[in-house]
C-alpha cells in the first residue's frame, strides 16, 4: 500500500469515527427532546398573565404524563384536537370524573353549562377567560392528546422560575 493511499484511508477512518460521534450524539439529542424534556417557545394571549402575549420560553418534561402524573392546576403542552400541526399550552381544569361550570361565551353571555369529564381525558382551558381556544369550545381532550407538562420559565430572565398566575 503506497503512503498516499495510507494516509487517505486514515483520513476516511477519522471522517468516519466523527461522523459516528455526531450521530450518537443527535440520537441522544432527539431522545431527550422527545422522551424526557425540551424547551418550548410559547406566546399568545391565551394564557395571559401567566405567559407573556410576546413569548416565553418554557421547559417542559416529557415524563409524568405518561405515568398518569398530570393534573387540576398543571400547565401542559396539549397536540391541538382542531388542528393537529399545532400544540397548545394550557392549564388542566379537571379530570375524568370531575363536574365543571364554565361560562360559554363569557365575553357577550354570563350563560353558563356543566359538564362531566369523561373517562380518559381532561378539562383543559386558557387562564385569560376571553381570548383562549379550549375546552369550552372543543370539549374534553383525550389524555393522549398530552405531550408534556410545563416545569418552569426560563425566559425573560426577569420571570425565570416562575408560571403564577
Amino acid at each position: 500500500m503506497s503512503l498516499i493511499t495510507a494516509r487517505w484511508m486514515s483520513i476516511a477512518k477519522e471522517a468516519v469515527d466523527r461522523a459516528a460521534i455526531v450521530a450518537r450524539f443527535l440520537c441522544l439529542l432527539h431522545v431527550a427532546d422527545t422522551y424526557l424534556c425540551s424547551p418550548t417557545l410559547v406566546y399568545g394571549p391565551s394564557m395571559f398573565p401567566t405567559i407573556n402575549i410576546t413569548g416565553d420560553i418554557l421547559i417542559a418534561e416529557r415524563v409524568s404524563h405518561r405515568l398518569g402524573k398530570v393534573g387540576p392546576g398543571d400547565v401542559v403542552l396539549v397536540k391541538s384536537p382542531v388542528n393537529p400541526r399545532k400544540t397548545l399550552t394550557k392549564r388542566i381544569i379537571g379530570v375524568e370524573g370531575d363536574r365543571i361550570i364554565f361560562q360559554v361565551d363569557p365575553v357577550n353571555s354570563d350563560r353558563c353549562q356543566r359538564v362531566v369529564v369523561p373517562k380518559g381525558h381532561v378539562w383543559i382551558q386558557g387562564d385569560n377567560t376571553y381570548a383562549s381556544n379550549d375546552s369550552r369550545h372543543f370539549g374534553p381532550i383525550p389524555r393522549g392528546l398530552i405531550q408534556g407538562k410545563v416545569l418552569c420559565r426560563v425566559w425573560p430572565p426577569e420571570g425565570f422560575g416562575s408560571l403564577s398566575h
